[in-house]
């Protein structure tokens, strides 16, 4: 069989996940404005992987979401070895004075001592070699006086004192990396050092990005009056690739029906997932839940969230689509708190929670019962800045935040140093 054949079976063989089904966005009779918490929950329950399984080298692997549980195929180490330079014997050695005839060779890392290290003897061992026959110690070579073919030290000294047992770090046959994580640099080293080669991986969720309204133009352009640069596009395309997916850019269209049903055809013929920004509310020119309307698979979800506005979620042709708010200050609020941990899942990371710290507030703010409100702010002396301006207009207030201060869903009067919630951009994986 040519290798093409095998990739072919291969890929034949491995598990596809079931679609989504229509009514996973869907509400429960009766509701109106749904919690933060509610909504997430929602999805947490209804969404499932999307992403395929294929086996991809080592090499290949960093960013990657592992679909099964890696096994050991070696231990780590594979030999018990010395954690120094010195000289092994028998342990321990006692109190006092200790002086032991030194054999001739040593043990080098890659390269065995044949012999055996008889009792009360010695022999010269370096970091990382196999312990011989006959040494479970080691003394550092610091701490030893060698002379006419001995060594000397002083005591006392435990058994197994400066060497590792085999299989001290990971067992063959125990599980090495779990199911669902995305892999680390440091996951490679730990993959490597028990004998894998190759990994089976989810395949990269595809997300596509698309913008929509009249008043929208390309960054650079001659905008006119009435127009605005898209600020929407390059920002979410670049969340999705910190968060580990393959963005994929759909573009732009106006306020065109035909036009945005044609872009939702073709982005859902390329990708697994769609965020769509603009034309989620239920105004004549939101196209969006128009369509996702039509088609069947339309859900406004209205979240009790500041800075925010309905949610659209549906699926078109099978793939979900998130109807985020146009402004973009809302959008990424929206895609943080939404959409990564939704995008995760549909990716099989599972469900993910932000990094969140308790941090005084170095500010006073009295809010209202309701809505669960994000505040840009970043960490000063170990306490929590806001932005000078709550208005969500402020683009400038992203950038110069370092992450979201996060205020619960009830009356609160936050008064300076009180403890508030700061997610840091890094907690959310960007």
């Amino acid at each position: 069989m040519s290798p093409d054949d095998k990739n072919e079976t291969r890929a034949a063989a491995m598990p596809v996940p079931p679609p989504l089904r229509n009514d996973c966005f869907a509400l429960p009779a009766g509701v109106e404005w749904t919690p933060v918490d509610d909504a997430l929950a929602l999805l947490r329950e209804r969404l499932h992987p999307v992403c395929g399984v294929e086996t991809v080298p080592l090499s290949d692997a960093l960013g990657r979401v592992l679909a099964e549980d890696v096994i050991a195929a070696r231990s780590n180490p594979p030999r018990a070895n010395a954690a120094v330079d010195g000289y092994g014997f028998a342990g321990p050695a006692g109190e006092g004075a200790q002086v032991m005839p030194l054999l001739d060779g040593r043990a080098a890392a890659g390269g065995d001592f044949t012999g055996t290290v008889p009792e009360g003897h010695a022999l010269r061992i370096l970091t990382g070699a196999a312990l011989p026959e006959g040494v479970d110690t080691v003394v550092l070579e610091e701490d030893v006086t060698v002379q006419a073919g001995h060594i000397a030290f002083h005591g006392p000294l435990k058994q197994r004192a400066n060497a590792r047992r085999a299989g001290e770090d990971v067992v063959a046959g125990d599980v090495a990396l779990h199911a669902a994580r995305r892999i680390t640099p440091a996951d490679l080293a730990l993959l490597a050092a028990v004998g894998i080669g190759e990994v089976p991986v989810r395949t990269v969720l595809r997300v596509g990005v698309l913008s929509t309204g009249d008043e929208l133009t390309e960054p650079g352009s001659d905008a006119g009056a009435g127009q605005i640069y898209d600020a929407n596009r390059p920002m979410l395309l670049a969340l999705l690739e910190r968060m580990g997916h393959a963005p994929v850019d759909l573009g732009r269209v106006g306020d065109d029906r035909d036009a945005l049903r044609a872009a939702l055809d073709d982005g859902a013929a390329q990708v697994d997932a769609i965020l769509t920004s603009g034309g989620a509310s239920a105004g004549d020119e939101d196209h969006v839940s128009a369509l996702l309307t039509e088609a069947g698979a339309m859900q406004q979800w209205r979240i009790a969230v500041k800075p925010g506005r309905p949610l659209a979620l549906g699926l078109w042709q099978g793939k979900p689509v998130f109807g985020l708010p146009g402004n973009p200050v809302a959008a990424m609020v929206c895609t943080l708190i939404f959409a990564r941990p939704a995008l995760a899942l549909l990716a099989g990371m599972g469900w993910v929670e932000p990094q969140a710290f308790d941090i005084p507030a170095a500010f006073e703010k009295r809010k209202k019962p309701g809505r669960r409100e994000y505040l840009r702010a970043r960490m000063r002396d170990g306490q929590a800045e806001p932005f000078a301006s709550e208005g969500s207009g402020r683009i400038s207030g992203l950038s110069w935040a370092e992450g979201l201060v996060e205020l619960p869903d009830g009356e609160l009067h936050v008064r300076r140093g009180d403890p508030v919630r700061f997610i840091p951009w890094g907690g959310f994986g960007i």
